[in-house]
């Protein structure tokens, strides 16, 4: 393993995803009104959960962490992509992009197994109810979010610091927006074969795991659901949920797939498509899907709103 020597500490040049042409400004709005839609649906959600003490609950709490984790993910890439694209600058210094790349890495593996924890959650509150204030307690709650902070972290501190210890040559030129993983191992001058065997490893720990663990506990679930008598409404009001459930996983976790695949597999045009649906669509869909459609959250809006305006 090389150290970090004078060389590898220069900057690194961000290819980008726009030019100078019309139908890239467009595209580039387009982007920038989803990064703010996410925004405002993950800070709204924050907020709210915040400030009703009815959702002080450990569903409500583990969605606002949730909400963070988005939050935090898409201010991680989408300004810095936005500043460079604005200012004409395409640099990014070699500590912006171990932390970019620390950022990424870690709020996604930590969305990962948070997801997961939150799919038990709804597996209690529904096939045991009599039994959730048991065994979904605040301090379980708490346990939850503290072991998915934690394992996404300790996940992206290992991989990001053996990834730029690195020697890096050539160009330096990353041919994405941001300091995403395949890109920037393909700037990479010596043997990866064992950094890619580590990453693939990481990846079965923090991605097939939870989908393992979501599709059991929404199978028991649905089978709950569809046991119960005279509960139409109630699965018709879990086919819908179902379906957006079913289309977000569709974009988290293939997005997230993006990094299980050889390093021979990947071209510039697919990461780049594969990484922007992962990194934008996704913190706008949790907000819809998970609270902003949810009865309590909603009500506690209407209560705010209703006291900003007697105020």
């Amino acid at each position: 393993m090389c150290g970090w020597n004078q060389t590898s500490l220069e900057d690194f040049i961000l290819q980008g995803l726009f030019d100078d042409s019309f139908n890239h400004l467009c595209l580039f709005l387009l982007i920038m009104l989803v990064f703010l839609t996410a925004v405002s649906g993950n800070s709204l959600t924050i907020l709210l959960i915040c400030a009703d003490p009815r959702l002080h609950t450990p569903m409500y709490f583990l969605l606002s962490q949730l909400s963070l984790m988005d939050l935090m993910h898409v201010s991680t890439t989408i300004p810095k992509m936005a500043t460079n694209y604005l200012s004409g600058k395409k640099s990014i210094s070699f500590v912006g992009c171990a932390i970019q790349h620390f950022m990424y890495l870690s709020l996604g593996g930590a969305a990962c197994v948070l997801l997961a924890l939150m799919s038990y959650d709804r597996y209690v509150a529904i096939c045991h109810p009599l039994r959730y204030t048991v065994l979904m307690s605040r301090r379980a709650g708490l346990m939850m979010a503290v072991m998915s902070w934690l394992s996404g972290s300790v996940d992206s501190l290992i991989l990001t610091s053996v990834l730029m210890s690195f020697p890096f040559c050539g160009s330096r030129i990353i041919h994405h927006f941001y300091c995403e993983y395949p890109a920037v191992v393909k700037l990479v001058c010596g043997d990866v074969t064992l950094y890619e065997t580590t990453v693939y490893i990481c990846s079965i720990v923090l991605l097939l795991l939870p989908i393992i663990l979501v599709s059991t506990s929404y199978g028991f679930i649905l089978h709950s659901v569809t046991q119960m008598r005279s509960a139409g409404s109630k699965r018709n009001a879990f086919a819908t949920r179902a379906a957006l459930i079913s289309l977000w996983f569709s974009f988290f976790y293939g997005g997230s797939m993006f990094y299980m695949r050889p390093k021979s597999q990947h071209t510039s045009l697919q990461d780049k498509v594969g990484s922007l649906f992962y990194i934008i669509i996704t913190p706008t869909l949790n907000p819809l899907i998970y609270t902003l459609r949810n009865k309590d959250v909603v009500k506690a809006l209407k209560r705010v709103l209703r006291r900003d305006i007697v105020a």
